[in-house]
């Protein structure tokens, strides 16, 4: 467990790994060791030993929701992200920074999720990573060069986030079973009442040359192109709601002192 000497706040660490990626846990270890955290390790669900079909995954609203069959190794990360979930539940502490195993922190990285956790009124999760283009529009200055923002459209990615006990319940409660791929699922927040924010610019980064455990040979899960008379609805759903209730929250946000 971690205080946060700003805020003051508990803050407990998690890190993703495989067992059969010890190099990965390695490097992950020495980076926590370089910012003075201290973490947990989740073994990863391995989706190499799943067999399905299993109860937490909904193999029928996937495909009609994401318009391909799933890969046995995003369903391992789906699960292991909502392992770390319950463990911050479990415990006392006020957040959880959930960490996959092939991220980098920037120098000032706990001083920026410190101060961010100050402003945790305005967040239940708190966005540090993307594998797109990061981008929002910022609402509050953490630091000199540092912000809070929210992001109307999607960002891909979970490499780094942190949540709170509200946000962890929900990830327990409402995203099993399994319906999408990790890093839409829980970019749907807004949709249940929670809010989610960035800090901009991004205190850590999951951009490397390393090779994907999780997304491996997309191509061959694909349906055909019929896919898209659902596929394509859904996302104008949640393309036009993303906008509409985060457009609310930045508002509000800005109002707010």
């Amino acid at each position: 467990m971690n205080r946060l000497p700003t805020s003051g706040s508990k803050l407990a660490c998690y890190l993703i790994n495989l067992e059969r990626a010890p190099d990965r846990r390695a490097m992950m270890e020495a980076r926590f060791q370089a910012r003075g955290l201290t973490h947990d390790v989740v073994k990863a669900v391995d989706g190499k030993l799943l067999r399905f079909p299993i109860p937490e995954v909904s193999e029928l609203a996937f495909k009609l929701l994401h318009g391909r069959r799933i890969i046995p190794a995003e369903v391992g990360c789906y699960l292991s992200h909502i392992e770390c979930a319950k463990q911050l539940l479990a415990s006392d502490a006020d957040y959880g920074l959930i960490v996959e195993d092939d991220v980098t922190f920037s120098p000032d990285f706990v001083e920026a999720i410190d101060l961010a956790c100050v402003q945790g009124r305005h967040w239940d999760i708190l966005r540090l990573t993307t594998v797109n283009r990061e981008g929002g529009v910022t609402f509050r200055k953490l630091s000199a060069s540092r912000s809070l923002a929210v992001a109307l459209t999607r960002k891909k990615g979970s490499g780094a986030y942190i949540v709170n006990r509200r946000a962890a319940a929900w990830m327990v409660d409402a995203l099993i079973p399994m319906r999408l791929s990790y890093d839409i699922a829980y970019d749907l927040e807004y949709l249940s009442g929670l809010r989610a924010c960035w800090v901009l610019p991004q205190p850590a980064s999951q951009l490397n040359d390393m090779e994907t455990q999780v997304q491996i040979n997309i191509r061959a899960y694909k349906l055909p192109r019929y896919r898209y008379l659902t596929v394509l609805p859904y996302r104008a759903f949640l393309e036009t709601t993303r906008v509409l209730f985060r457009g609310v929250q930045l508002g509000r946000s800005l109002l707010r002192v």
